[in-house]
């Protein structure tokens, strides 16, 4: 039996309790953290659960108790000094981003640092745990309704559990890391992690979510014009985008640019009746706005130049070269570059890209470089691919 198993459940539901929690748990320089949250049905994440261990305590806080205060946990969160551990961290970002009113960094993302000690692109929780702590996790609970009281004692368990491992997991992690010299190698993620972009939610940018097909003012238009209808609709009635307007039925508008609700009842990605419905007079003012005033609404943007394809035998052996060289480093293939990256790399003489930046160019970049040029051969050995200097 594990520590998991067997500790003893603290469940905070008054503020005095949490702020004498928070007290106990502000003497260490780390706090793991994890949450339970619904957001099927909403804009605005719904906070059920929030789970906190710092090195020897640890706290289940309910978020929903009637006239539960979170500011004592919100300033724990806030404090820069102390580093906020999560395993994929983005949602609960988002959550405490709202919470506290920025991100709450620094930030360790344990799935982050898996990638860099050679344990998988991705992995997940479950995964690690079983590989780094040798534990379980029992995901029975995991899409149980968190919004229902009283939770379980079984609720509770697995809730707790989730920050009793990742603190361990911390800890052992973070010390490969510094034991080889690792940690700058996950800065850069860390760093994308603790961007306020990710979580502002500004209507005027939310046409950044779609693919742009077409770089003509009307469509631009239309589709920025449309996406910030939608977004402040969802905020406003705290619906998901998708229950408002699906990507695809934007995408559709921006092309055909309906102006009438006869119109707009003919897209195939839009929902029948929409045009009647309460949103129906909203949308098609989002889309005549945009439509009559195009350089108002559309976002300044260069369209990309066309280079072609890149080379795909030099693609290929790139890709085989990031992959020796993550094998031979122990380290996802994914922190030194992606698909994207290879194809740049293949198609242009030296890309600003990050692969062939600091030491990513050490480990991969350079080694690149070579090949393209014939200063690096690979070669078919019994142990796998060999990398020859020529």
């Amino acid at each position: 039996m594990t520590d998991a198993d067997t500790g003893e459940i603290r469940l905070i539901t008054d503020t005095a309790a949490l702020e004498a929690a928070c007290e106990r748990l502000g003497q260490d320089d780390f706090l793991a953290v994890d949450t339970e949250f619904h957001r099927e049905s909403t804009y605005w994440p719904q906070v059920c659960l929030i789970q906190v261990a710092s090195s020897d305590y640890d706290v289940l806080i309910d978020p929903l108790a009637k006239g539960i205060n979170l500011s004592s946990l919100n300033k724990l969160m806030a404090d820069p000094s102390r580093t906020k551990v999560f395993h994929a961290a983005r949602q609960d970002l988002e959550i405490f981003t709202r919470l506290i009113g920025h991100v709450p960094g620094p930030v360790f993302d344990t799935q982050i640092a898996a990638m860099a000690c050679g344990l998988g692109d991705s992995v997940s929780y479950e995964n690690l745990v079983a590989r780094v702590v040798r534990g379980t996790v029992d995901k029975s609970s995991q899409f149980t309704d968190w919004a229902r009281r009283p939770l379980t004692e079984k609720q509770l368990r697995y809730a707790r559990g989730d920050v009793v491992y990742l603190r361990e997991i911390y800890k052992i992690l973070r010390g490969k890391l510094e034991k080889q010299g690792r940690m700058e190698w996950i800065e850069d993620e860390h760093a994308a992690l603790l961007d306020p972009e990710n979580y502002a939610f500004n209507p005027e940018t939310a046409w950044k979510r779609h693919k742009i097909r077409k770089y003509k003012a009307d469509y631009l238009a239309v589709l920025a014009n449309v996406s910030a209808w939608r977004e402040r609709v969802s905020q406003e009635s705290d619906k998901p985008r998708q229950r408002i307007l699906k990507d695809d039925a934007i995408q559709e508008i921006a092309q055909q640019k309906p102006r009438t609700i006869e119109a707009l009842d003919r897209m195939r990605a839009v929902q029948q009746g929409f045009g009647k419905s309460r949103y129906g007079q909203g949308l098609l003012q989002a889309i005549n706005e945009a439509l009559d005033d195009p350089t108002r609404y559309a976002p300044v943007l260069e369209e990309p130049e066309r280079s072609g394809p890149p080379p795909g035998a030099m693609v290929e052996l790139l890709k085989v070269l990031l992959k020796q060289v993550s094998d031979d480093a122990g380290i996802a293939t994914r922190l030194i570059a992606n698909a994207a990256d290879i194809e740049e790399l293949a198609r242009e003489i030296e890309p600003d890209i990050s692969a062939l930046k600091g030491w990513r160019r050490d480990l991969f970049g350079e080694k690149a470089l070579k090949l393209k040029t014939g200063k690096l051969a690979l070669a078919a050995s019994p142990k796998g691919v060999k990398i020859i200097e020529l």
